[in-house]
């Protein structure tokens, strides 16, 4: 299973790919890609994006899931989901909805 992510453009800010196209703040409303053709749409609606402007870096990430909640399975990608791993005070690991993710 894998999700998209990516860095906003306009304050670097990480956002995954939501349903209908829209880019999520939070890793839970990432939609879930469970095969190669969902992969392949969500790769491009990631090129489109990019290609507008709107997100750099844009990357399939791979997940698994626990108890309904998104867990990427690299630590790069946990700590984007979580924010600043030196700085709980800051970034997404500092509301509630992103504390499970780092």
């Amino acid at each position: 299973m894998k999700i998209l992510a990516a860095n906003r453009l306009t304050d670097g800010e990480t956002v995954w790919l939501g349903a209908g196209d829209r880019w999520v703040e939070t890793i839970d409303a990432a939609h879930v890609a469970r095969d190669k053709e969902a992969e392949e749409r969500l790769s491009a609606a990631g090129d489109a994006a990019l290609a507008a402007n709107l997100v750099l870096d844009v990357t399939l990430v791979d997940i698994d899931l626990s108890d309904g909640r998104v867990l990427p399975s690299r630590l790069r990608e946990r700590i984007r989901a979580g924010g600043p791993s030196i700085h709980p005070d800051l970034g997404k690991q500092a509301r509630n909805a992103a504390q499970h993710a780092a």
